[in-house]
């Protein structure tokens, strides 16, 4: 794996697909540039690309409309097309390695979006990662790539294919550098009334963290209006005026503060002194207008 030399991996992962990995690594990655740190985003996902597509489609809206918003600097890995898989994933490896060692030392964060589904980029992603985010929608069904759930005490039966894939990266990472993976389970798209399914799903997931050694925190509430903030490629940290959002000065605020919280509730590597602050927004201000790098980085 490349050499590690201070940028914080944040990997997006889970085996569910449609749990918001996408939309919250987005959402990170973009509070965490107009927090003045520089970032980078690894879009895994061959097949969807959703990431890579969120990323161009902010890159065109701020083109066309003539706006000054930040950017990170993106790259999209490819699955290898090979007929030897040990090939195959020789130059998965290889390209994961390249993408990572070409901004480790030069961002203070890189992001990680992978699949919904059990690829060698994701187990590679997963192993790298200092903090692990596993967004869940609100619903048993959804937490059953982590567990096998008893429906009536809630208890654990048995881990699940995603548990153990995780599990797995925390083994790899530790025989790697000694370091482990601070796994945070999130609950995604909240309902904005509470009832017995809440309870449940948290009193579930709350089993799942002891059994596992994992962290829980509360995601973002469900908005549908939000959705289609992707054909822009802007989030609730742009300004977003009534035809991009109609209504929205309240949900939108709301959708601040709760990904704030999220990001407190990671326990991320941030600096928080006013000054320091202030110098990074300055140093932002100066590379904002430079032209964003974009990489599809394509095996042999």
């Amino acid at each position: 794996m490349a050499e590690r030399s201070g940028a914080h991996v944040i990997v997006l992962g889970n085996e569910k697909g449609g749990s918001g990995k996408t939309t919250t690594a987005f959402h990170l990655a973009v509070y965490l540039l107009y927090q003045g740190y520089k970032v980078a985003t690894i879009d895994t996902d061959s097949r969807q690309q959703t990431l890579t597509h969120y990323v161009k489609n902010r890159r065109n809206w701020a083109r066309v409309h003539g706006l000054t918003i930040p950017h990170s600097t993106h790259y999209h890995l490819p699955n290898a097309k090979n007929d030897s898989k040990a090939e195959r994933e020789r130059i998965e490896f290889a390209l994961f390695r390249q993408a990572v060692g070409e901004v480790e030392g030069r961002v203070d964060f890189l992001i990680v979006d992978t699949p919904g589904f059990d690829t060698h980029l994701t187990r590679l992603s997963h192993a790298l990662a200092d903090t692990l985010v596993t967004p869940v929608n609100d619903s048993l069904i959804d937490l059953d790539v982590l567990a096998d759930i008893n429906p009536v005490s809630l208890e654990i039966r048995k881990i699940n294919h995603y548990a153990r894939l995780v599990q797995q990266a925390r083994k790899e990472r530790l025989a790697i550098d000694g370091r482990t993976i601070d796994w945070v389970i999130v609950r995604n798209r909240i309902a904005t009334l509470a009832s017995r399914n809440m309870r449940n799903v948290q009193m579930a997931i709350e089993h799942i963290a002891r059994r596992l050694g994992c962290r829980m925190a509360d995601g973002i509430a469900e908005r549908v209006a939000f959705r289609s903030l992707f054909a822009s490629g802007l989030t609730v940290f742009d300004a977003l005026g009534d035809d991009l959002l109609p209504g929205g000065g309240v949900a939108q605020f709301s959708a601040r503060q709760e990904y704030r919280h999220l990001v407190d509730a990671l326990n991320l590597p941030v600096r928080e002194r006013l000054e320091e602050r202030q110098a990074r927004r300055a140093e932002w201000q100066k590379r904002v207008m430079e032209q964003p790098v974009f990489e599809h980085i394509a095996g042999p």
